[in-house]
């Protein structure tokens, strides 16, 4: 059995990182809170740009709308845009993102190209020696759109070049502080949703087959940028809560050790105390 003395390195040794965790959770909460209202934000701009693409889509004749990235062929090789975070102790976070790419992987009939987007996306593709078209880390806690554009610009020139004839993008989504759902969602060809009844008439100048040709780069941008926001904000968010779960625990095991502390004590006292009255019985005697 442990002595007290190692018994209390422990208790210190467990106390300490009990301090870091809570640290890293404060840090985490103080940076989640700017991460959420980002993405938040960003899902009405996103929505907004679906409508104005559908729109504009709608009101074009069949050769009008024929444009690179809207462009639907027989699917040789797909790709898929992963994003995951450059750090780890995200609780189950990136176990999940990965789960469900691995099965989106398995479920595909055609060879499988990857834009890794995070350190960890980048360790999984190897680990599972998957083609990298691009590899993308240290994009930060503040991303902005300059930072994304490259991504999304790598991913329209496979997609154009036929590299890829499909495109997906496997993200965290931030629902809520305790619970982020890795989502896989079409990224190309893009699909117009379905028009409103009410859509708006445009008055297009120069041409439509232009405002289509420049809206939907911006539109893929959009949309990348968005799942990055996401990204970042469910990264902030189960990081906060698995440092706090993290504490707890640490917590509890210091608890736990104090009392084994003390009985040990308690039993040394006794076994010192008999030996005592033990050795003035033999001396009386």
């Amino acid at each position: 059995m442990a002595s007290v003395r190692q018994i209390a390195r422990r208790i210190r040794s467990v106390e300490n990182t009990a301090k870091i965790t809570k640290a890293m959770a404060m840090i985490a909460a103080s940076k989640l809170r700017r991460s959420q209202d980002a993405a938040t934000q960003g899902r009405s701009y996103a929505e907004n740009m679906a409508a104005i693409v559908s729109n504009v889509v709608s009101q074009m004749n069949e050769d009008e709308s024929h444009q690179p990235l809207l462009e639907s062929r027989l699917i040789k090789n797909a790709g898929i845009a992963i994003i995951a975070p450059d750090r780890g102790l995200t609780g189950g976070l990136n176990a999940n993102i990965f789960r469900s790419v691995s099965d989106f992987i398995k479920s595909q009939s055609s060879p499988i190209k990857v834009v890794a987007i995070g350190k960890k996306s980048v360790d999984f593709t190897r680990r599972n020696d998957i083609e990298t078209i691009a590899e993308y880390t240290g994009i930060g806690d503040r991303p902005g759109p300059g930072d994304t554009l490259p991504i999304a610009a790598d991913i329209a020139e496979a997609f154009s070049n036929e590299k890829v004839d499909s495109f997906h993008i496997a993200y965290g989504q931030f629902v809520n502080t305790t619970l982020q759902r890795p989502v896989i969602e079409p990224l190309l060809p893009v699909i117009p949703s379905e028009v409103v009844s009410n859509s708006v008439g445009y008055i297009f100048e120069p041409n439509a087959a232009e405002v289509l040709r420049r809206l939907l780069p911006r539109y893929l941008e959009t949309l990348v940028h968005h799942a990055i926001l996401e990204g970042n904000a469910s990264e902030q968010s189960a990081r906060m809560v698995a440092m706090n779960q993290a504490t707890d625990n640490a917590n509890d095991m210091v608890g736990d050790l104090t009392l084994l502390m003390n009985k040990l004590r308690q039993e040394t006292i006794t076994t010192e105390l008999l030996d005592i009255v033990g050795g003035v019985a033999a001396l009386e005697s």
